[in-house]
């Protein structure tokens, strides 16, 4: 019987497109080697047999939900063997194991990923198929784990993907948030409004509560000295730390990593006692109070207890990853020799809320195991390396003494110590006073703890050349001048797999036809070999066209899921990013609005102006009241823009609502002009500049974080420059007067004017007035210093764009020149300079 597919499809150019169009044999077709002894008719039968088992459904009733389970359920057994398998060769201790700490992980889907690395994607596809169902409908079904707020999140899932794919031992530890990063709604006058995004509100079939790997977290109390004089914490609280693993499957190694996520609980979850006298909230509290430090991500911390939640948080997986690590690889072990500890695994900061670990580490060293204060800190340096994803001062987490003290005694303790050893340290390195003053962890009151992180670590690192060298010149002058051979670069990456195999299935197949194989997804340099077709007028052709394609789905999407209406034949010219001040989508919306005030004066000819369509997409943290503005007035200047007549659908305006990696995987195919215009000497790296690069995306961008590296690799020619560099920005830091720009620039005047008149408030001058205040008076990233450069890029892109042969020579120039930024390169940077360790053998 057929079963009818349930859901939305979506238009040819999927994976399954690429089944029925290229037979078996062909480079499309190739079985990556894990599990290829199934057969088709085994999948349908297993998949048949986990409707039955795992939803009580027969086919017949099977609907995409169900469908969607069962699938999951049997490609997770098909990678469970290799998962064991990774599991046990990384505890033997041959190769030094990876654990990266994170508190965020922007995961995306998983099916499309966990088929793709299955070893039978196209087995799994056709067994689908045959069964009634559309894949792409069933896949569609998944609710994203919202366990990441941007490009800190995107860029662990990214390295976690890499490690698997480069068969490194590795663990992921971070949270697994009951709520994670809000679901985004606009209401009716354009404000975000934040909704609980319970995104495990139906199980998920790809994570496993492991039970046996339980550990607990204490907080609170006092510490004391005992009879033999040493320090002992003793906690008021305990908390238990659930560990759900989620398989993290290598492409192409036959191995499988682990990602592991804690969630809170109470010891003591239920007193009956309380509940029979009738005090029903009071039997719950411990309950409650656990469940609360991983329920949501970020929590709101404009207050003391919301600050304390944080931190709360950050302790809680961190101690509960390190003490899972210890159990690893010394199991049953009272008194291990925890000086091979770092020989056995590294751990990786990734930025600075999982620093306490450091502290936690040393506690564990001297008050458990019983090493004198020396041996321990050396355990400890080893052990650590750290991860700066930021220039901006107010990102470097700086805790209050007395908050840490009420929650973690102990580990303040031990942090003054550190803090008292490194001014000694830096002394003898010949630091002035002055400069240890500077550099001191703990003063004042407060903990530094990107500085923590930088004295009790091995090594530091930036994710681009610029930020690094900024790092050094800037923000930790004073380390790096006494200690040079901390630092380092990494520059970040993205994996292909996710943002081209399975976000860009149709240029995926271009590329694999045009080269001749699918290794470039394992070695991305290959697209190289694109360059000598970027003259080829039948290979330009069949680039544009996968493009127009693209955004031929994207609009049917965006209508479908949205109701919003655009017109695939305009420019696509995108801006995804979190909301932020520094990377100035507020200079973005004054363009669109002098694009306007042209367009409607008559300046501009409505009939030779090329059709653009701007698409926005981000998020604004909850307390974050300027960039809430900022998207209450994107969406406004939308509802104006979008519904005026004399515009002929020339300019439109599109707000993504709910932006998260299941949209930019639509998103960044369909782009044609990517926005990346922070200013000079902000933004550390960006990854989404990498996705749209190797993509087949233009920039337009200042000279910021990666920015920098990837115009040095696709060509001046193939990026459009704008703005200050850092040393102008600099020189113009302290002298700066915003009003005289907005004074002397006709364009900029009316924009911001038309904002201030109520052009985009139904007529109120007084709804935007704190925006368009802070433009004129303070500016503090420099937008309206820029503006009139930016303006005039945009003139010359549009002028470009309606070259279409020409610009499709600039996209296939971008993606060919785009392999230096995979996440695989990245992990042999971390391997080669900071962690100091290798692969395990590839099982095929």
């Amino acid at each position: 019987m057929t079963v009818k597919c349930q859901g939305p499809t979506r238009a040819k150019g999927s994976l399954s497109d690429a089944l029925e169009t290229h037979p078996p044999g062909s480079v499309s077709q190739k079985e990556h080697i894990v599990s290829d002894e199934i057969t088709r008719e085994q999948l349908k039968d297993e998949i048949i047999a986990a409707l039955r088992h795992s939803r009580g459904v027969s086919l017949a009733e099977a609907n995409n939900e169900d469908m969607y389970v069962a699938v999951s359920t049997v490609v997770r057994n098909l990678l469970a063997d290799k998962w064991i398998e990774t599991r046990e060769d990384t505890l033997k201790g041959n190769t030094k194991a990876v654990g990266y700490l994170s508190a965020e992980y922007l995961l995306g889907t998983q099916l499309p990923n966990a088929i793709l690395n299955s070893g039978v994607p196209q087995k799994v596809e056709a067994a689908v198929k045959e069964l009634g169902f559309d894949l792409n409908a069933v896949e569609d079904v998944e609710v994203e784990p919202g366990l990441g707020n941007g490009g800190l999140g995107r860029l662990a899932a990214c390295f976690i993907d890499s490690l698997a794919t480069k068969a490194v031992p590795a663990i992921g530890y971070g949270i697994r948030y009951t709520y994670g990063i809000f679901r985004q709604e606009f209401d009716k006058d354009g404000n975000q409004v934040e909704r609980p995004d319970y995104w495990l509100y139906k199980g998920s079939p790809w994570e496993q509560a492991n039970y046996r790997r339980e550990q607990r977290v204490g907080m609170g109390g006092v510490v004391v000295t005992t009879k033999d004089g040493k320090r002992e914490w003793k906690p008021a609280w305990q908390f238990r730390a659930i560990p759900y693993d989620y398989m993290v499957p290598g492409y192409e190694s036959g191995r499988v990593g682990t990602l592991r996520l804690w969630s809170a609980k109470a010891v003591d979850e239920f007193d009956l006692l309380t509940f029979n006298r009738s005090q029903y909230e009071d039997a719950v509290k411990g309950q409650t109070w656990a469940e609360s430090i991983t329920k949501v991500l970020y929590p709101e911390d404009s207050t003391y207890v919301g600050k304390q939640l944080r931190l709360e948080q950050q302790y809680f997986f961190s101690a509960a990853s390190l003490a899972d690590a210890i159990s690893l690889f010394y199991p049953g072990e009272e008194h291990p020799d925890m000086t091979t500890f770092p020989d056995k695994i590294t751990f990786q900061l990734n930025d600075t809320h999982p620093v306490i670990a450091i502290a936690e580490l040393m506690r564990l060293l001297i008050d458990k195991y019983g090493y004198d204060w020396d041996t321990a800190f050396s355990i400890t340096q080893r052990t650590f390396n750290y991860t700066c994803h930021t220039l901006l001062p107010e990102a470097l987490e700086v805790w209050d003494a007395k908050l840490m003290g009420e929650l973690l005694p102990r580990h303040l303790e031990i942090i003054e110590q550190i803090s008292d050893w490194a001014a000694h340290d830096q002394a003898k390195h010949g630091a002035s006073p002055e400069a240890i003053e500077r550099m001191r962890i703990y003063s004042n009151g407060r903990v530094r703890m990107a500085y923590l992180a930088t004295m009790a670590g091995s090594h530091v690192n930036g994710v681009a050349e610029l930020h690094s060298q900024l790092l050094k010149d800037i923000t930790l002058k004073d380390f790096a001048d006494l200690y040079p051979s901390k630092f380092t670069n990494v520059t970040n990456g993205v994996t292909p797999r996710r943002f081209m195999r399975l976000a860009n299935p149709r240029l995926s197949e271009l590329v694999t036809k045009t080269l001749g194989s699918e290794e470039w997804l394992n070695d991305l340099e290959q697209l190289k070999g694109l360059e000598k077709y970027a003259d080829d007028p039948q290979f330009l052709k069949k680039f544009a066209e996968v493009k127009h394609q693209n955004k031929v789905d994207f609009a049917d999407w965006l209508k479908r899921t949205q109701g919003v209406e655009i017109d695939p034949n305009s420019m696509f010219d995108t801006m995804i990013k979190r909301l932020h001040e520094y990377k100035r989508q507020s200079m973005k919306l004054l363009q669109v609005i002098a694009l306007y005030n042209q367009l409607k004066s008559g300046q501009r000819d409505i009939n030779t102006f090329q059709a653009r369509t701007v698409i926005f997409g981000a998020k604004a943290a909850p307390g974050y009241a300027m960039a809430k503005l900022t998207i209450r007035l994107i969406n406004n200047v939308a509802r104006v823009v979008n519904n005026d007549p004399a515009l002929q659908g020339k300019l439109r305006v599109v707000f993504i609502e709910n932006y998260n990696v299941t949209s930019a995987q639509r998103i960044i195919p369909a782009t044609d002009l990517d926005e990346q215009i922070s200013l000079a000497g902000k933004e550390a790296s960006g990854t989404s500049n990498m996705k749209f690069a190797i993509n087949g995306a233009v920039t337009v961008g200042t000279l910021d974080g990666a920015n920098v590296e990837i115009r040095e690799r696709v060509g001046a020619e193939n990026f459009f420059l704008f703005g200050m560099k850092v040393e102008d920005v600099e020189k113009l830091d302290g002298n700066y007067n915003p009003r005289s720009y907005y004074e002397s620039d006709p364009d900029l005047k009316g924009a911001i004017d038309a904002i201030a008149s109520g052009m985009f408030s139904y007529g109120d001058p007084n709804t935007y007035k704190e925006f368009t205040e802070n433009l004129i008076n303070k500016d503090p990233f420099m937008a309206l210093a820029d503006f009139r450069e930016y303006m005039d890029i945009q003139d010359k892109i549009e002028a470009a764009y309606q070259d279409k042969q020409a610009w499709t020579r600039m996209g296939v120039l971008n993606t060919a020149n785009s392999g230096f930024f995979t996440s695989d390169r990245s992990i042999q940077d971390y391997l080669d300079r900071v962690w100091m360790t290798g692969s395990l053998p590839q099982h095929k």
